[in-house]
């Protein structure tokens, strides 16, 4: 069974199923992420040290596991694609994403204030129409990356393993890698190696949106701006899709009471309503694209 089948049926099954109902495995591996923090970080105490051990505890073990099994004759495949199909998360983002749109075009700003807040982690309670279209266009662009292409990158690489390796790790990253009193020390592991892992699929997402956006202005912003921003694989990632869509992201925004001044991504008008639709198109015709190149690839090098 080829790279190209294997990645089609995955992303075949989210089309289909979205996440898995009633019991997801990321959900059970956070609540295991969660006990070892409590035991390696006690009060917020740990160090670098109890940091990358508790990575290693929670990412290696389970990676090795799914290495063994993908190694199985028969069966072997199989592991592969629902490996790759609970990792992604196209369908999910979608379901995100729609009702933001819908209750501004709908004129509802409370409930669009209210679904965005499930997409992102900044306060949203006094967020304006606009405010709220660029928090979710940002979040379909930034969870694109992460959640869809990053994995399809890292089964392209290293199969099975190498998609539980990644979105593990991106969990941790998303649970420890914080910049505060209690995550300084102990996420940092977390969040270095997400980078790490983010670097190469990030920079394949900016080229994408823009060879499938307005291709001049996502270069020149992704050049230009994604080096201000504070992530090294979010600037690339959103600076290039702001571009490709002909739009401004960016701009101040409040975390956890603290208003941040983000510099401001892409060019053109404000976002609206009708971006976070064309960002989820960007996104489904990226992934398109992505599966095409895998199909040729696999084919050149059968």
């Amino acid at each position: 069974m080829s790279l190209g089948l294997f990645t089609l049926g995955a992303v075949a099954l989210d089309a289909l199923f979205g996440e898995p109902k009633g019991w997801h495995p990321l959900v059970a591996f956070g609540k295991f992420a969660n006990r070892l923090e409590r035991r390696f970080n006690p009060g917020g105490r740990g160090w670098r040290s109890h940091g990358v051990s508790a990575w290693v505890l929670a990412v290696l073990p389970l990676t090795l596991g799914v290495w063994l099994l993908s190694e199985l004759p028969y069966i072997g495949w199989l592991v592969g694609v629902i490996a790759l199909y609970a990792a992604i998360g196209l369908r999910s983002l979608n379901e995100h994403a729609e009702p933001v749109a819908n209750a501004l075009q709908t004129g509802d700003l409370p409930e669009a204030r209210k679904r965005v807040g499930y997409m992102v982690s900044r306060e949203t309670r006094e967020l304006d129409e606009s405010a709220v279209a660029r928090a979710a266009t940002e979040s379909v662009l930034e969870n694109g990356s992460d959640a869809v292409f990053a994995a399809l990158f890292w089964f392209a690489v290293a199969g099975a393993p190498g998609v539980v390796l990644y979105r593990l790790s991106n969990t941790l990253d998303a649970m420890w890698g914080y910049r505060n009193e209690r995550f300084e020390r102990f996420g940092w592991a977390a969040a270095r190696i997400d980078d790490v892992l983010n670097y190469i699929p990030a920079r394949l997402v900016a080229l994408t949106y823009a060879l499938l956006g307005k291709t001049a202005l996502a270069l020149r912003c992704w050049r230009r701006q994604a080096p201000q921003w504070d992530s090294p694989n979010a600037g690339p990632v959103m600076a290039a899709g702001a571009g490709a869509l002909g739009v401004a992201l960016g701009g101040p925004a409040v975390y956890h009471g603290e208003l941040h001044q983000r510099p401001v991504l892409g060019e053109g008008p404000a976002a609206r309503a009708e971006d976070i639709s064309r960002a989820m198109d960007l996104v489904r015709q990226g992934v398109l694209l992505w599966l095409a190149a895998l199909f040729i690839g696999g084919w050149f090098l059968a």
